[in-house]
């Protein structure tokens, strides 16, 4: 359909002929995202010729039509210039029902308090989308949003969430994402001002379903119910990604620790829920993670200690259902074979700190992935063993996943490089002991209890043949310079100096030694007497 056919006949055409036009253009443009570069200015006319519509008084219907039009519009950030203005995102927050900060009124009272008829929510839910599309695009947008105060509606919006329909509460919790990930400057507003992450946890008690039994502890998901809805899921993944950016790099204060043992809590309750399929309840952990990541670790003891459900006697009585999740959700990252930055790295630094700062939490985790050795005649890194996987990933090419895993077995180990090079050898560690300056042996910093690490009676008869930089006990191998002459060794043994010198002097490579704080330096600084600076003597 002609643009310049359509905005010709939208100056003169009444609220019935608008909503026939803009219907017939949705119609032939609802799956287009690609448009035409030559007729960017012809729609940016269009989405001011749809503005000045919405700003008459026009029936929900034609309301409902022309928003359509605009979220078509808005997935081409080139043409947003009329409705990233103050005046553009005014009409829209109204259509959406949000009170922003410069319209007066009760500010504790949403105007989506009204029942609305199902036309009138269509018009809501149109509108929401296209502020979300809006905003994503546009910087301007995003701006203008800021001045208006466009999330104090949404937090006030977010008041009435028990009565909310789905889509309404849906894409007003993308929107709040949006605004929170695009504008950091935001959210310190929204966290003091506004009481957004109060608000939000509130949400997602609501939507699953959490019924307290405990300050901190929500009653055991009934192992017969339904999964959670697909509906009720979506929600609660746009609440922990718009909780996740409001509690990014916020350590918090004492007021907040009851808030966030709270989002534990219910995070605790969501890990124990299963969804309509395995990929969305999949999903759903890995924003759990995300967001438990956030959260002060002192907070963590809320996933273990269920005073009412009860826990484990050798654990401290501590509940360990959830962890069993955690590393159940680890194992299958790993497993996936790709994105682990993205997909394995959270829950790996999640289970390292919770183990680093929780003794029950380290004891259980090592019981499950580095239970008492026995077979030693296989390298550490061969197998299907969650032990073997994870010493894989200790050389694995992206750095950031190399040593997150390294740290996660390290911790485990209660930071004793002796023990840590007993599951792992020296070959797969080294990467961790040059970064940490253990090369030479010793412990990390953190204090850890004197407890367990009992060697089976197969490692302890085994440990003499165990080749320290593999990790394994090795076959005989044949002796390359048993046959040799002593002559023919001296020669090999030049050789070697020699191309050792040669390699080095190119700067191919560079000879390095320990120091005795565990570092590496270059050899010739190694080799140095540490006492002949203070040969010195007192003779004339």
């Amino acid at each position: 359909m002609d643009l310049n056919n359509i905005l010709s006949q939208l100056e003169t055409a009444n609220e019935e002929e608008v909503d026939s036009l803009l219907q017939q253009y949705n119609r032939e443009n609802s799956h287009t995202f690609a448009f035409e570069p030559k007729e960017e200015a012809l729609r940016s006319k269009l989405c001011q010729s749809v503005l000045t519509v919405l700003g008459r008084q026009v029936p929900p219907s034609c309301q409902k039509t022309c928003l359509e039009t605009l979220r078509i519009l808005s997935r081409d950030k080139r043409v947003l210039a009329p409705v990233a203005t103050r005046e553009g995102m005014m009409i829209l927050g109204r259509m959406a029902r949000l009170r922003t900060g410069e319209e007066g009124g009760d500010e504790e009272k949403s105007s989506q308090e009204d029942t609305l008829s199902e036309e009138e929510e269509r018009v809501v839910v149109e509108a929401l989308k296209c502020l979300c599309n809006v905003v994503y695009n546009s910087p301007a947008a995003q701006q203008v949003s800021v001045d208006v105060q466009l999330a104090h509606g949404l937090c006030a919006s977010l008041r009435t969430a028990r009565s909310w329909r789905h889509e309404v509460g849906l894409f007003s919790l993308r929107l709040l994402f949006l605004l929170s990930a695009l504008r950091p400057d935001l959210r310190g507003v929204l966290r003091r001002e506004w009481h957004a992450v109060r608000l939000l946890s509130e949400v997602l008690e609501h939507t699953l379903d959490v019924r307290w039994v405990g300050p901190y502890e929500a009653a055991c998901p009934d192992s017969q119910a339904l999964p959670m809805p697909a509906e009720d899921n979506e929600r609660a993944m746009e609440a922990l990604k718009a909780s996740f950016n409001l509690t990014l790099s916020y350590t918090g204060g004492e007021e907040d620790d009851h808030q966030f043992r709270l989002i534990a809590a219910i995070l605790r309750h969501l890990l124990m829920l299963k969804t309509e399929t395995e990929e969305k309840t999949e999903e759903a952990h890995s924003h759990a993670v995300n967001l438990l990541n956030n959260l002060p670790v002192s907070c963590l003891d809320v996933l273990i200690d269920l005073p009412v459900q009860g826990g484990e006697e050798k654990y401290g009585g501590k509940n360990m259902d959830v962890i069993q999740v955690l590393l159940d959700f680890m194992e299958k990252r790993i497993d996936k074979g790709s994105n682990y930055k993205e997909g394995l790295t959270p829950v790996l630094s999640l289970l390292t700190e919770g183990s680093r700062q929780h003794r029950e939490i380290r004891r259980y985790i090592k019981a499950q992935v580095l239970p008492p050795l026995k077979d030693v005649k296989i390298r550490p890194e061969i197998g299907t063993t969650i032990r073997n996987k994870l010493v894989r990933l200790m050389t694995h090419v992206d750095m950031g996943v190399k040593q997150t895993a390294a740290e996660f077995l390290f911790v485990l180990c209660k930071e004793s490089v002796d023990n840590l090079l007993k599951y792992t050898g020296y070959g797969n560690a080294a990467g961790l002991l040059v970064a940490r300056g253990l090369l030479a042996g010793g412990r990390g910093e953190t204090q850890y209890s004197e407890d367990e690490d009992s060697d089976t009676e197969e490692y302890k008869s085994a440990k003499p043949f165990i080749n320290p930089i593999t990790g394994h006990v090795e076959e005989p191998m044949p002796n390359p310079i048993e046959e040799m002459t002593e002559e023919q060794k001296e020669y090999e043994a030049q050789e070697l100096v020699n191309m050792f010198d040669k390699l080095s002097r190119q700067n191919v490579i560079r000879p390095m030694g320990v120091r005795p704080d565990g570092t590496l330096a270059p050899l010739e600084e190694t080799l140095c007497d540490p006492h002949e600076d203070n040969s010195g003597s007192d003779s004339d």
